[in-house]
């Protein structure tokens, strides 16, 4: 176990770096000139006062002179200064709480509601609920998810005024509660229908008949060795979901006015800000690694057959 671990850290260093890479010249790349974007439209910068902003943030350098002085400072634990001379980890600190709260509601949503439905239609395949399950699935798979946001923020916020659904004055969970949920139509069908499938195919296994010809309950079979093994690829998909989530979601905090990681970054490349995009952008790539290494440790506690060296 021991050096599996150390391999999958490993492993994470080149992909990090080159993730890191692809962002930052994705975003040197970017049409425009950042001074003047950091001006705004209606104001003219002097040329000296040009080149000095250009000189403080290395604007002038070539690609790979920028990138290595930043790699450098990250190296360090700084995730460098923005265009508003703001320490890029102060912007990370005020937005981390956001995108973290709203992704953690939407994954225990998806959880709790993808894997009983999942449940449901693999205790009741080819019925009624199976078939709703399914059907279900297809038809919110078939809407996108911006869309559902608008209509959810209109009629739940707007003509009925149950939920807030701008801004997080009303604090957690209300402010959360409907972004959440429009982000969780995403998860929750795939999640479902994993489950479901999984179920069905251990359902047929070997172990099933020889826990049930041991005189084990129906029940007892269902939770304690069928449930269980049938959860190692549905602890995958979660683990994989909640890296995404915890990557930020650009969309749903813009349409929801959350000031979350997703918006920092969405407005970071309005600004041509490439600090807080670049900064943003490799702790989100961190997250997501450590995230999948954590679920791949998790295959051995819920499948005794999975042995890692």
């Amino acid at each position: 176990m021991g050096s599996y671990v150390l391999r999958r850290v490993l492993m994470m260093i080149p992909v990090l770096i080159g993730t890191t890479f692809v962002i930052y010249a994705a975003v040197y790349a970017l049409p425009g000139d950042p001074v003047q974007a950091l001006a705004g439209p209606d104001h003219v910068v002097s040329p000296a006062t040009a080149a000095a902003i250009r000189e403080h943030y290395h604007l002038g350098d070539p690609l790979l002179v920028q990138y290595w002085h930043y790699v450098t400072g990250l190296a360090h634990g700084d995730f460098g200064i923005d265009l508003n001379d703001t320490q890029v980890s102060a912007v990370i600190s005020a937005s981390w709480p956001v995108t973290v709260k709203l992704a953690l509601l939407t994954w225990v949503i998806e959880a709790v509601a993808g894997i009983a439905l999942g449940c449901l239609a693999a205790l009741r395949a080819g019925r009624a609920a199976d078939l709703a399950v399914l059907g279900g699935s297809s038809l919110v798979l078939g809407v996108p998810y911006f869309i559902t946001a608008y209509v959810a923020q209109i009629w739940l916020g707007v003509k009925l005024g149950w939920l807030p659904v701008s801004g997080i004055d009303d604090g957690w969970p209300l402010s959360y509660l409907v972004p959440a949920l429009c982000l969780a139509l995403l998860g929750v069908p795939e999640i479902s229908r994993l489950t479901r499938a999984s179920i069905l195919e251990n359902l047929g296994a070997d172990f099933v008949d020889t826990a049930t010809a041991k005189g084990l309950g129906r029940t007892r079979v269902l939770l304690r060795h069928v449930l269980r093994t049938s959860l190692v690829p549905v602890v995958s998909m979660l683990g994989t979901n909640l890296g995404y989530l915890l990557s930020g979601t650009i969309l749903i905090e813009g349409i929801f006015n959350l000031p979350g990681l997703g918006y920092q970054v969405f407005q970071g490349v309005q600004q041509h800000d490439g600090p807080t995009v670049v900064g943003i952008s490799t702790l989100l790539v961190l997250v997501f690694l450590l995230v999948n290494l954590v679920v791949d440790l998790l295959y051995g506690v819920l499948d005794p057959r999975i042995r890692l060296d």
